[in-house]
């Protein structure tokens, strides 16, 4: 694979910058522009209930220019009143035009005034309350999943990991397109805007801090770039990327990958085995369904299964985790489990079931 050169990715850099923010999920009831719109409208009906209020009784009141208040006059007052600028050039003179100004303008215009100000309060207080939200999720974010790219693939690998028990809240998403961004937090995912392949983006996804980290974006070379950048940030995460060639996997690993997973390759050598054998097929497809039919899973040496071989166990053994290395259940080398070995077994999904402690689906690659 080739990559661009130095000049030229700090050029698409430049020309493609995002303003980032981090968008935390939260219930949209109303846009906030169909609010303000709502409000003025209310707004404006309060005027003109005022002045035509004025204008009915326009022989209650007094103009110093001419002495008779016309419609123009009423609005003229109902503007000046309500806004409480108050010019006294026309005022009320009737005891009836009085006790309407006191019993029917004034609450006329307190709610004139909470309409206007209100809104602006509103707009502040949400500010702040927004604010305080990212400080708060800032601080407490710990050991939580980046994911970069909420593509097909970024979906998928969200909806496996939050399968066996990963909350919400544990998921940030990074994506460079706005609508991508808005997506994800509908869908309860915090969101980060922005482009993975800068280092100041990924730290606004606290990725220094994260305990694993998916790359799922759509070119090759993007998914080097960001694995460089994370992998400098985050010297001991568990860093899974996606690659659409297999040449390109190499690449990934030197760049800090500790798993690859060749997209295009897995499609293909999925559709080659079902069409040798449907059946087979559909097995390997539900095994990589996790929560439903069969899961593959990755857990922990009971201490009844020490000294055991890998056929003797309860569940159904594929291999065996020890060390670095990952053996075969009939690998001469696996001999007896081990207390510190870990197992990847085939299981039955139990949907709503607690997914216990030291068990994690495996990831193939």
């Amino acid at each position: 694979m080739k990559l661009p050169g130095h000049d030229a990715i700090a050029r698409q850099a430049d020309e493609h910058l995002v303003t980032h923010r981090v968008k935390l999920p939260r219930k949209v009831v109303e846009r906030p522009i169909r609010q303000v719109a709502k409000r003025l409208l209310l707004a404006l009906a309060v005027l003109l209930a005022t002045a035509l209020i004025v204008y009915a009784d326009h022989d209650g009141y007094n103009d110093n220019s001419d002495g008779s208040v016309d419609l123009l006059d009423a609005f003229y007052y109902a503007t000046v009143t309500l806004s409480t600028t108050g010019y006294g050039d026309i005022t009320p003179v009737s005891d009836g035009a009085r006790l309407t100004n006191i019993f029917v303008i004034t609450p006329l215009r307190v709610l004139f005034l909470i309409i206007l100000v209100g809104t602006t309060l509103e707009v502040l207080t949400e500010r702040t309350r927004e604010e305080w939200r990212l400080n708060r999720w800032r601080s407490t974010l710990r050991d939580h999943t980046v994911v970069v790219g909420f593509g097909t693939k970024g979906r998928s690998a969200i909806r496996t990991v939050c399968a066996t028990g990963l909350k919400k809240e544990q998921v940030v998403v990074v994506d460079p397109a706005a609508e991508v961004i808005d997506a994800a937090t509908a869908d309860g995912y915090a969101g980060v805007l922005g482009d993975a392949t800068r280092s100041d983006v990924l730290k606004r996804a606290e990725v220094h801090r994260a305990r694993q980290i998916i790359i799922a974006t759509q070119r090759d070379d993007t998914a080097v770039l960001v694995t460089l950048t994370a992998r400098q940030l985050n010297r001991g995460a568990k860093i899974v990327a996606a690659v659409r060639e297999e040449e390109n996997v190499p690449l990934l690993q030197q760049s800090g990958a500790d798993a690859v997973i060749t997209s295009a390759g897995a499609a293909g050598r999925l559709l080659g085995l079902s069409v040798l054998s449907p059946a087979a097929g559909m097995v390997m497809e539900d095994l990589i369904q996790q929560g439903s039919g069969l899961d593959m899973i990755e857990r922990t040496v009971i201490k009844a299964e020490v000294g055991k071989t890998p056929r003797e166990t309860e569940d159904l053994v594929v291999s065996v985790v020890r060390g670095h290395r990952v053996l075969g259940y009939d690998d001469p080398a696996v001999g007896t489990l081990q207390l510190t070995d870990r197992l990847i077994t085939i299981v039955r999904a139990s949907p709503g079931a607690q997914v216990a402690s030291g068990v994690r689906p495996f990831r193939q690659g």
